[in-house]
């Protein structure tokens, strides 16, 4: 079953179970790439396609919590909580720190990139490229940085 097809079933399954909350956030999630296919002209069948979308969705709920929290909103941060639980069932499993560490050793070795911070650029873009939809960019960052710095 393709995450679009999933994302429909889970809509009806919330419409009935009378799941407010998971049936509004699939149902924006469903709008997001029913739109993004409208501007791009495209239609999207690959779960490929359709993760970066859940991912910009995730993250815009994500950077919005700590806004709230110092505005003192309790009920918008325990709605945001509830939608950013419903959209990471969406998402493939993140990589562990070990295992983002694991591969950046193995790109720098095999693009011969030296241990040096001047090396940031190509090996977060030949890293970046390997692990698209597979690890979080802030902790691939963290990581290179780490190898990079010699720690």
């Amino acid at each position: 079953m393709s995450l679009k097809e999933k994302l429909l079933e889970d809509y009806k399954e919330a419409m009935k179970a009378r799941d407010t909350s998971t049936k509004e956030t699939v149902n924006l999630v469903r709008a997001a790439i029913k739109q993004h296919e409208i501007d791009q002209q495209v239609k999207l069948e690959d779960d490929a396609d359709i993760i970066p979308i859940i991912k910009k969705q995730l993250k815009m709920r994500t950077d919005a919590l700590a806004d709230f929290e110092k505005a003192g909103r309790k009920d918008l941060l325990e709605s945001y909580n509830k939608e950013i639980e419903v959209l990471k069932r969406y998402l493939p499993e993140e990589m562990s720190e070990d295992k983002i560490r694991e591969a950046v050793e193995k790109i720098a070795e095999e693009a011969g990139i030296d241990r040096n911070m001047k090396s940031m650029g190509t090996l977060m873009k030949t890293t970046m490229a390997k692990l698209k939809g597979k690890a979080d960019g802030s902790a691939v960052s963290k990581v290179v940085k780490e190898y990079l710095s010699g720690k």
